[in-house]
């Protein structure tokens, strides 16, 4: 796999946290700057959530890197001011009676993506 495995949290200035920064490089990350604050709201309904977080994305490549200080919250514990951020995702939340996508609608893997990669880069 090419992804980057790490434990969570990163501890900054770590091994693991010098690998993600020159990845982010190399997908050509931009800061974004005057981000107050970030949630990542779980299925379980707890956030992660970020105050004054750097904020790194490269829409291109559909890549938002998000760093700082992460404290786990209850969804409650943030009302009311989460409520402006909720606005119109009602429609997109997973719902808890219906799967996102039904197996018999995913089509079976018949290549090996790892082998392909390897014979197209001859």
């Amino acid at each position: 796999s090419s992804g980057i495995n790490a434990e969570w949290p990163l501890r900054p200035g770590g091994t693991d946290d010098k690998k993600l920064q020159t990845t982010l490089k190399k997908l050509q990350c931009n800061n974004i700057p005057g981000i107050e604050e970030v949630n990542i709201i779980k299925d379980d309904s707890t956030v992660i959530h970020f105050t004054n977080p750097k904020v790194q994305a490269t829409v291109g490549a559909n890549t938002f890197a998000i760093s700082g200080n992460a404290e786990h919250k209850s969804i409650t514990d943030l009302f009311p001011g989460i409520l402006n951020q909720l606005v119109g995702m009602s429609s997109s939340l997973p719902s808890k009676s219906k799967p996102l996508v039904d197996d018999d609608e995913v089509p079976a893997l018949v290549e090996d993506f790892d082998e392909a990669s390897k014979t197209e880069a001859v």
